[in-house]
């Protein structure tokens, strides 16, 4: 059956299909750093699943998915309970789809496409029936589908890896860790700015978003997230989150 049980063991390489499709519901899963032969295209339906790559984190709320092309290593944490649809692509269908690593928005049609393929069975003739035209239109929707990454790129330097251990925890600021890492704060910013793109308090702010997208996808409250993340009200907290996303939480997860 393509409901895959929590304590299942699954390869998707070791199948013969050219679409190999999977639903779950999993709490407080780790994946861990991996890789596969086959494209992946991973949507999360319920719930929230942080992407690690190797230069960046990559965050699935609700409403997105993440399009991995094969062999590229990475790792998927699922707090709390995610309800998730994954598709694997052989190599032949992957060369039809991005070449990069991409979070896309779910349109109604991909999601209507996404459920029957996802659960459609090991065996399954690709090439009868339903299922090529399933498989057109879920193609056609992936190469089509908007971008709306939520991303936050990583930086490389050694002298950051203190930084890097837990990104569960609010990053200090910038003063803070300058002392922690032995480096100046103007050091810091150089290196950020390098090797990200952003400024490190830039960085720092990307970081609460997408921790308060996390926190909010998973159930816990806007009182809470505000706390968690350091903000000195919920008020304060709403009207950065509207800053940055252009919408209240609220409206944002409707």
């Amino acid at each position: 059956m393509a409901w895959l049980d929590a304590q299942a063991r699954f390869d998707p390489d070791t199948f013969q299909a050219p679409v190999i499709g999977i639903a779950a519901t999993l709490g407080d899963h780790d994946s861990g750093l991996h890789q596969h032969r086959r494209g992946q295209l991973l949507y999360t339906r319920q719930g929230c699943t942080r992407i690690t790559l190797a230069d960046r984190l990559c965050l699935l709320p609700p409403s997105r998915a993440a399009w991995i092309p094969s062999q590229v290593r990475h790792r998927a944490q699922m707090q709390q309970s995610v309800d998730y649809r994954s598709l694997y692509f052989s190599a032949a269908l992957s060369a039809h789809l991005p070449q990069q690593v991409a979070v896309i928005e779910v349109s109604p049609l991909l999601r209507a496409v996404l459920e029957p393929m996802a659960q459609a069975p090991f065996d399954s003739d690709w090439s009868l029936g339903r299922y090529p035209h399933l498989l057109g239109l879920c193609l056609e929707e992936i190469r089509e589908a908007a971008q709306h990454p939520l991303s936050l790129p990583l930086p490389r330097d050694k002298r950051l890896l203190p930084l890097l251990d837990d990104l569960q925890q609010l990053p200090p600021e910038l003063q803070v860790l300058a002392t922690r890492v032995g480096a100046s704060s103007r050091t810091i910013g150089r290196i950020f700015q390098r090797e990200t793109g952003l400024g490190y308090q830039q960085w720092r702010q990307q970081w609460r978003l997408m921790r308060a997208i996390e926190l909010l996808a998973t159930g816990r409250s806007i009182g809470y997230t505000a706390f968690e993340l350091g903000f000195a009200s919920d008020s304060i907290f709403i009207a950065f989150f509207k800053t940055m996303t252009g919408t209240t939480p609220r409206a944002y997860f409707k």
